[in-house]
């Protein structure tokens, strides 16, 4: 893994162009591998496209990366001429000091790229903390100070949809199609059947376990909990056997940590908020308060009550705080990305004395596997990042449009919605699957392929205003009306569902 930091010198566009797309095509055919968003892969049908999940696993996802290479100045040169003149101003929720290195030199690269681009564009930006942008961009937009173009989580699109302020997308001004997504990355963007942004970025997450610590607990330590019922099982006789916490439970409310942690396994019971995990939802079913949600806050009641597995600290813990544990070797399992690896290594060289010898040994012992079932499905949040032009009711009418353009496919090309979030998350565009940097990042990345290989199980939040304020306030305030034993399982999921109904009432 030291050789990873050396990577943006080895990612130069100009050093992977001269093939074109159609050399990558053909190298995908020599190796008898379907094109990702074409045949072999999306199966399309009047009514539904979906994924094979038989299609979508590590070896396959090898097998296509490499296939293909890019020039990305060519593709967006054809969507804005390149010696355009102008200006554009992009928020963005982009890495802190708290990121692996590797992520803050490639965001640096990529604004590099784009100014030796588009030499003539000027751009005004502003990297914001992710729970401070969604307020900072409404009153922005109240105020009629909007930017022209934001990359925003597909969780907070619909209310910024239906509100109105942001502009419709046609894939095609931009070069593109709709078989080049994920249904469920397209299906976040869209309201009142009109796209209004481009998916930038999709990712899901996967388990992540203590090798040793399960030695140490007598389980056996490459077999992951294949249940949520395992999880429980697996957390309480870890706590038991070895004192250290099972199970990295996280509750704290108006963080999206809590959510996506609590609804894949209200998913796996049959529950969820609404009807978003149905195949063809309406977000007008209430399903927070079914039989499936009530098992799966049983399980976080019996893990943090009556087990007392899992930290204490859980109702205002995010995963942040699960990562210093889980370091330590305090904490046996927890859920994230890929980039959780990849921050452990970063923290474990910069450790001294015995915390050094303790973290090295972690990081030796991490394993990574797919999220756990449950008596429905496997499944897992389906998140992900998606960029909008704002409109010109919000900006002040002060916007280019032609540069807006440009920034826009020049963030959401094959080349950049993969190197723009390497270690944590996964292109948008198919394409970058297989490409020569998507071959970089699997060589590099440990456990990228079993993250990745839980894109098929993703479900979208629901598509509807009021999302963000159910998930990141309603669900963990219901969680912990639970935890604290403030309410029952019963009454906690009843008093959410009356909440949802208030709030849906509203709009």
């Amino acid at each position: 893994m030291t050789a990873r930091h050396d990577l943006p010198y080895l990612l130069n566009r100009r050093s992977l162009v001269g093939r074109g797309l159609g050399a990558g095509v053909a190298a995908a055919a020599a190796l008898g591998a379907p094109r990702l968003g074409l045949a072999g892969l999306r199966q399309d049908a009047d009514t539904n496209r979906a994924i094979d999940t038989a299609e979508w696993n590590p070896e396959a996802i090898r097998q296509r990366a490499g296939t293909l290479e890019v020039d990305t100045a060519a593709e967006v040169a054809k969507i804005v001429p390149l010696d355009h003149a102008g200006a554009v101003s992009y928020w963005d929720v982009g890495p802190t000091q708290a990121s692996p290195e590797l992520d803050r030199q490639l965001y640096d690269e990529f604004w590099q790229s784009f100014a030796a681009t588009y030499p003539n564009i000027e751009v005004e930006r502003q990297n914001l903390d992710y729970n401070g942008m969604i307020d900072k961009a409404r009153t922005a937009a109240e105020g009629g100070a909007a930017p022209c173009v934001a990359r925003m989580t597909i969780l907070w699109v619909p209310e910024f949809s239906a509100r109105g302020l942001l502009k419709p997308i046609n894939l095609a001004d931009f070069g593109l199609s709709e078989d080049l997504f994920w249904d469920g990355a397209l299906k976040s963007v869209t309201w009142d059947g009109q796209l209004y942004g481009i998916p930038a970025n999709n990712e899901t997450m996967a388990l992540i376990w203590n090798k040793q610590l399960f030695a140490d607990a007598g389980l056996d330590p490459e077999t992951p909990p294949a249940t949520w019922e395992d999880v429980v099982a697996y957390s309480d006789q870890i706590k038991q056997e070895t004192g250290v916490n099972g199970y990295g439970l996280v509750a704290r409310v108006n963080a999206g940590n809590t959510p996506d942690r609590f609804r894949p396994v209200a998913w796996a019971y049959g529950g969820g908020a609404l009807d978003e995990a149905e195949p063809n939802p309406t977000y007008d079913k209430i399903l927070i308060n079914t039989d499936g949600t009530k098992q799966a806050l049983q399980l976080y009641h019996d893990m943090y009550v009556r087990d007392r597995s899992v930290p204490t600290s859980a109702l205002t813990n995010t995963q942040t705080e699960n990562s210093d544990p889980f370091l330590a070797g305090q904490l046996a399992m927890m859920i994230s990305h890929p980039s959780e690896y990849a921050s452990l290594v970063d923290r474990a060289a910069t450790a001294t004395g015995a915390d050094k010898e303790r973290a090295d040994q972690v990081v030796a012992n991490t394993a990574y596997g797919l999220i756990p079932e449950g008596p429905v499905r496997r499944a897992v949040v389906f998140g992900g990042w998606s960029v909008h032009m704002f409109s010109d009711e919000v900006t002040g009418g002060a916007c280019d449009e032609q540069a807006a353009r440009a920034l826009m496919a020049f963030r959401t090309s094959p080349e950049w919605s993969l190197k723009s979030t390497w270690t944590g998350s996964n292109p948008a565009d198919l394409r970058g699957f297989e490409t020569t940097w998507m071959q970089q990042r699997l060589e590099t990345i440990k456990f990228l392929d079993v993250t990745t290989s839980m894109l098929p199980y993703g479900i979208p939040y629901p598509v509807i205003p009021e999302a963000a304020e159910i998930m990141n306030i309603i669900v963990p305030e219901m969680i912990q009306n639970v935890l604290t034993q403030s309410m029952t399982v019963d009454e906690a999921a009843d008093d959410a569902a009356v909440k949802i109904a208030a709030l849906i009432d509203t709009r």
